[in-house]
């Protein structure tokens, strides 16, 4: 999957967005990839991979620990890398953003 960021949409029908998720992006995608066998689980369980990425960029951090979110707060505040969790079937993921902002990953802890 090759994207280019830009995510500004927002999702849902709610006007206001989770108390942790700003409607804003917080930094820069660079280049969106996936490696394929998260893309092929998406696919089995008929999920598109944008809403999570959207949540990662506004800064909702899916299933992180406390301290691992404080730390994507400072990291988006002082350009380190930004690690966030969801699920989907059962199954943990990442999206990774690199500190230069050149690549965001969506991949599978064990791929890591």
């Amino acid at each position: 999957m090759r994207q280019e960021s830009g995510i500004n949409q927002s999702i849902g029908t709610s006007s206001q967005p989770p108390a942790n998720e700003h409607t804003h992006a917080l930094f820069k995608l660079g280049q969106i990839v996936a490696t394929p066998a998260l893309l092929e689980h998406l696919v089995e369980h008929c999920t598109h991979p944008d809403p999570f990425i959207r949540r990662h960029v506004r800064g909702d951090w899916g299933s992180v620990p406390t301290e691992d979110a404080r730390e994507n707060d400072f990291s988006v505040l002082n350009g380190f890398r930004v690690l966030s969790a969801y699920e989907v079937g059962g199954k943990r993921f990442w999206i990774i953003t690199e500190a230069d902002r050149s690549v965001t990953t969506l991949l599978f802890p064990s791929e890591y």
